[in-house]
């Protein structure tokens, strides 16, 4: 049977929440995890009520409240660290399709109904953050565009405007998991050589998730890397 003490533990509020994954990232014993767009407390046991995911809820979300609760237990947050480790860890048999390649010099393609031409300018395969190996050849020496995937269908000139003179990875701060993006943006940026990050991300609050990943990866790689922002409205005009 378990049990249950009087003491401190995180408190959500789901109105207020929109689900940005800010507190998420700030808890070190993965206490808080996105369930249904919406931040949510895993177990009891694993909120040690130190409070140190208040400060990055933007939305004022999260309090501590003081009620009966079951013990925080530090052995369990070991095992449950560890899990979450292995969920993330790269499966062995990995897609073919996420194979590393560097793509030919782009050609023109044929006019769309408008009658204006595009030239695709993705050099290389892949470009989600989750298949993108921290050493591929294609990052080296490259200023490096990390794209929110809804970007893409909000602002058409993505290929003229952000991918030229890229390399681009793509992830979403919400419906992935961030703390494994963070782990592999950071290792990313340990082991290139990387010249510049620059996050490109909606305008919706849960968006802006990718630019904290990207600025916690920054700061624990050791590295002094320029960074931008700039975020995209949803009727697709440059908001900054």
């Amino acid at each position: 049977m378990t049990t249950k003490v009087v003491r401190k533990i995180i408190k959500i509020n789901e109105e207020k929440c929109t689900g940005c994954g800010l507190c998420i990232d700030s808890c070190a014993e993965g206490a808080l995890a996105l369930v249904d767009g919406k931040a949510r407390l895993v177990k009891e046991k694993y909120c040690d009520g130190l409070a140190a995911c208040l400060k990055e809820c933007p939305e004022g979300a999260l309090t501590i409240v003081e009620k009966e609760a079951e013990d925080f237990n530090e052995e369990a947050v070991k095992e449950h660290l560890q899990e979450k480790r292995a969920r993330s860890a790269p499966a062995p048999c990995a897609c073919p399709g996420a194979m590393v390649r560097e793509l030919e010099k782009p050609q023109e393609i044929p006019a769309g109904a408008n009658g204006a031409r595009q030239i695709p300018l993705l050099t290389h395969w892949p470009v989600q953050l989750a298949l993108v190996p921290p050493g591929a050849g294609f990052l080296n020496g490259t200023d490096v565009v990390l794209v929110a995937d809804c970007v893409p269908f909000a602002y058409p000139n993505l290929h003229t405007d952000f991918l030229k003179d890229h390399s681009v990875l793509v992830a979403c701060p919400k419906l992935d998991d961030a703390e494994a993006h963070l782990v592999k943006l950071r290792e990313i940026l340990r082991q290139g050589d990387i010249r510049s990050l620059t996050v490109v991300h909606m305008e919706v609050p849960c968006c802006s998730g990718l630019a904290y990943i990207a600025r916690k990866a920054i700061a624990e790689s050791g590295k002094k890397i320029p960074f931008d922002e700039i975020t995209i409205g949803i009727k697709g005009n440059i908001k900054n």
